[in-house]
């Protein structure tokens, strides 16, 4: 099968056009790579996780450099970040060279630090998350975005088995001194039958027998690896006594469905995680529709005391808002809509856009819900979206 072209290739090379370096981000395995070799098929390679590879960086991180030819593609960087001090000497002494360097890295808040200390403005950073629905028809929210569970579907139960196992030997042993990895592994499903609720460490803590500031560095681990959308609540004070704690989503429904233990179209639908696991769906779909932009994730969620709550709030621009409701359905109610209708009239200085997000496809005809609240589908969501 070809290679599928991503959203983000467009916004790539426009970064590449205009700084010298360029930082791919994002989980391992959605692509990062594949996107770089594909956009840049002359650039030299080096993988930064092979242990012979970083041998020779480290006894002679110059000797390195030296031996590669730009436009260079430099493998999971963070493995290496003694590297990006030289990079940036580089950068320096040919600064109207664009698109030499070009990184990626799987964990997102250390690499920062370092981009941070040695590339601030050399370097363009952007995020690739998994297949979007508009990236390839075949992401659903059983087996997720995944290119490698999308390819072989039939062995998709134990590629993410071996994708957790991977990524708990790697990245949480990389990141913290993670112990226990079985308690972690429990983290991990409890988290999932956790999704889309609004995020109380202690609930999740007593079960597991650790403390809360162990869940809230196991959450940050599963966060700056991008592994988990953490959305907080809408920080506008709208004259009402607003929920303050955020809400979790995992960034891929696969992986979630596959914690979950959910194997089959008619287990999820049959499932009490289906309305949560569709949520959850839309919340990676407006972030990937925000990121392939290249912009930054901007999400959250509305809830009061008083019980209002709805799903997604999006800024939109000055004074704009897009409220959206996520049901896994295909048969959308009026009712579905009222959340909306009282939140845009709460909040008449903004210009709201209400969608109610359901199953039904682009082909089937949506039902009008209530006054200023429409239906859309999922392959509507990069539309509704600045």
């Amino acid at each position: 099968m070809p290679l599928r072209p991503r959203r983000l290739e467009p916004t790539l090379r426009r970064a590449a056009r205009a700084f010298p370096a360029v930082i791919v981000t994002g989980p391992r395995r959605s692509g990062k790579t594949t996107l770089l070799r594909r956009v840049f098929p002359g650039a030299s390679y080096a993988l930064l996780e092979d242990p012979d590879v970083v041998s020779r960086v480290r006894a002679d991180p110059r000797a390195f450099l030296d031996a590669l030819r730009p436009p260079v593609i430099l493998d999971e960087i963070q493995n290496a970040p003694e590297l990006l001090n030289y990079i940036r000497a580089r950068v320096d002494r040919a600064p109207s060279r664009k698109g030499a360097w070009l990184l990626t890295g799987s964990q997102e808040a250390p690499l920062m630090r370092g981009v941070t200390e040695s590339m601030a403005g050399r370097a363009a950073i952007l995020q690739l998350w998994p297949f979007s629905l508009q990236e390839d028809p075949r992401v659903s929210w059983l087996k997720g975005g995944f290119p490698e569970a999308l390819a072989r579907p039939r062995g998709a139960a134990l590629w993410f088995q071996s994708y957790i196992q991977t990524y708990l030997e790697r990245d949480v042993r990389g990141l913290t001194a993670v112990r226990d990895l079985v308690a972690f592994r429990r983290f991990l499903s409890l988290l999932a039958s956790r999704s889309g609720q609004v995020l109380n460490k202690t609930d999740i803590a007593a079960p597991l027998g650790v403390s809360v500031p162990t869940v809230g560095q196991w959450l940050s681990i599963l966060e700056v690896t991008a592994q988990v959308l953490v959305v907080p609540p809408y920080f506008e004070n709208f004259g009402k006594r607003l929920i303050r704690s955020p809400k979790v989503y995992f960034a891929d429904p696969g992986l979630l469905c596959h914690l979950l233990g959910i194997e089959s179209p008619s287990a999820l639908s049959r499932s009490p995680f289906a309305g949560a696991v569709f949520e959850g769906f839309v919340a990676s779909e407006i972030a990937k529709a925000q990121l392939n932009r290249g912009r930054r994730r901007e999400l959250y969620f509305f809830r009061d005391e008083q019980g209002l709550e709805v799903d997604f709030v999006v800024p939109a621009g000055p004074a704009r808002l897009t409220l959206l409701e996520a049901k896994a359905t295909r048969t959308l109610r009026p009712e579905m809509g009222v959340p909306l209708e009282r939140l845009a009239r709460a909040v008449r200085r903004y210009k709201t856009d209400a969608v109610v997000i359901g199953l039904a496809s682009r082909e089937e005809a949506f039902p009008a819900l209530r006054p200023g609240v429409r239906a859309a589908c999922l392959e509507d969501i990069p539309g509704l979206l600045p």
